[in-house]
């Protein structure tokens, strides 16, 4: 890989960055701040039109609605639009001698000054104000065909980083790595949460850049260690909570680091899943965005399955599906093939179908994989497919799914007779059937919040589900409702459990 045609990226932050000492990075952190170079100062400014076309790195709104010359809108032509500005009006708003010496700003020709690298605004969950840093260009993935320039670009934030940082656990933990890190997004979350953050990237311009995202956003440096995947490691290290946005693409080569794995087929995503088992500590999570190939005359779900490292929870959820030729497709786009010579994007398109004939793989599979450290002689692997939209953040729920699991376990069918449970809020029933008839054909249960789930239940089902408060156990509902449908008590205990497991197991029933 080389990186000798990339701009020199600004001088290493400081230490004492962090601290409150004056390296340049927290200099123009706070005059960044000041100007409101901010996400809602950003879409105040822009409106909102201009503010969703720079996520599919498209400038023109922006540009003209940076006109002016407020601070704000010279930082947004300087920063994110790439525009080279006066000397003069960029020293009324940064310290741009500082910014030159250092790096982060350099001279255009005549009077005016450019950036360096991408800086751009990204809102905390907690409301905090942070900067992403990437190379020129690269601050959404692939929309302006970012890999045909050169193989060593660091990204900024796109719709993968945003989604794996929303599904991610956000509880306290003494450790957490991100395996992968390019511009650091999922190691700025981490920070917020973790007491030490461990880095690892292939790309030595990557961790550089993370180290600009962590000082810029005012949050402590991470150990950034170079090396692919964990061979940065040191042996008997393991940590609570292990987060990866790998390269997954499926392509004939590695042709482009910043998305290509390198190996063949699916192998560098089961490797990155396999081999975080063994690093997690008792109760820690591992959690992924990955590709998995469709074989011919294999389930897909069995090959997932087959992932999972020992002693480990899994919960793996299937979000989309492309045949192969969409998918070639769309990564022969991310990387600007189709605007080059119609012969070579042919000659690259054949050698993925090549490629997956040789493997017979029929489609492709992309989706979330969570992993869960646990004690339990037989743990528990969901794998299923929910491609319907879904509220994030989704860290609260995926940790919910896990204690679910806990507690099922511990409770057999006679445990959960003796239980009580309460509808979760914001459930609601929707009855279907012909127009007109006494009876529905069937009731669905919904949620309105998290995976937002619709499960069918039965008649005894929807009415245990509507009376549960906590007040009574459940097999007193069900000795009621036995009553009232005039069928055997004990045979309705006995038929039961298994669906009140299922509304437990998926989130619509909560013990009280």
């Amino acid at each position: 890989m080389s990186t000798s045609s990339l701009p020199t990226l600004p001088a290493a932050p400081h230490p004492a960055s962090a601290s409150g000492g004056t390296d340049v990075a927290a200099r123009l952190r706070d005059a960044l701040l000041g100007a409101s170079f901010t996400a809602d100062g950003l879409l105040e400014l822009l409106g909102a039109p201009a503010y969703a076309a720079l996520a599919r790195s498209e400038t023109v709104p922006a540009l003209r609605a940076t006109r002016g010359d407020t601070p704000l809108e010279v930082l947004v032509r300087l920063f994110l639009l790439q525009q080279p500005v006066s000397h003069a009006r960029v020293a009324d708003v940064l310290p741009v001698d500082a910014c030159l010496e250092s790096g982060w700003l350099v001279r255009a020709g005549g009077d005016e000054v450019a950036a360096t690298v991408d800086v751009r605004p990204y809102g905390g969950p907690g409301g905090e104000d942070w900067f992403i840093v990437s190379d020129l260009g690269c601050a959404v993935g692939g929309a302006g065909g970012i890999g045909s320039r050169d193989e060593g670009v660091v990204l900024g934030v796109g719709g993968a980083s945003t989604t794996l940082a929303g599904i991610t656990v956000r509880t306290p933990v003494g450790s957490a790595l991100d395996i992968g890190t390019g511009s650091g997004i999922q190691a700025l979350h981490a920070a917020q949460h973790a007491t030490r953050v461990t880095a690892t990237d292939l790309n030595p311009r990557a961790l550089h850049i993370t180290a600009l995202t962590l000082a810029l956003s005012g949050v402590p440096a991470a150990d950034l260690r170079e090396g692919s995947l964990f061979e940065p490691l040191r042996q008997g290290e393991t940590y609570d909570l292990i987060v990866s946005n790998p390269p997954f693409v499926i392509s004939p080569g590695a042709r482009l680091t910043y998305r290509d794995g390198g190996m063949g087929g699916d192998d560098l995503c089961r490797s990155v899943v396999q081999g975080a088992g063994e690093l997690l500590n008792e109760g820690g999570f591992a959690q992924f965005l990955a590709n998995w190939q469709h074989v011919a005359g294999e389930e897909w779900q069995d090959r997932l399955r087959s992932w999972v490292p020992r002693g480990c929870d899994a919960w793996i959820v299937q979000r989309e599906v492309q045949d192969v030729t969409q998918y070639a497709e769309l990564w022969l786009r991310d990387a600007g093939d189709h605007r080059g010579d119609p012969a070579a994007y042919q000659a690259l398109y054949d050698a993925w179908l090549d490629e997956f004939e040789a493997r017979k793989v029929r489609a492709v599979g992309f989706g979330w994989i969570t992993l869960r450290r646990t004690g339990s002689a037989e743990p528990s692997i969901t794998v299923e497919e929910w491609p319907h939209p879904v509220e994030q953040p989704l860290g609260d729920t995926v940790r919910a799914h896990f204690e679910r699991l806990d507690y099922l376990r511990a409770h057999d069918d006679a445990a959960l007779l003796e239980a009580h449970f309460k509808l979760v809020p914001e459930i609601v029933q929707e009855q279907v059937g012909l127009p007109g008839a006494e009876d529905p054909e069937h009731v669905v249960l919904r949620q309105h919040r998290g995976m937002r789930r619709a499960t069918k239940v039965d008649t005894v089902g929807a009415g245990f589900a509507g009376v549960c408060d906590g007040s009574l156990s459940a097999g007193r509902i069900l000795d009621a409702i036995a009553q009232l449908m005039g069928e055997d008590p004990v045979v309705l205990r006995d038929r039961t459990p298994a669906q009140i497991r299922v509304l437990v197991e998926q989130g619509f029933l909560e013990p009280a």
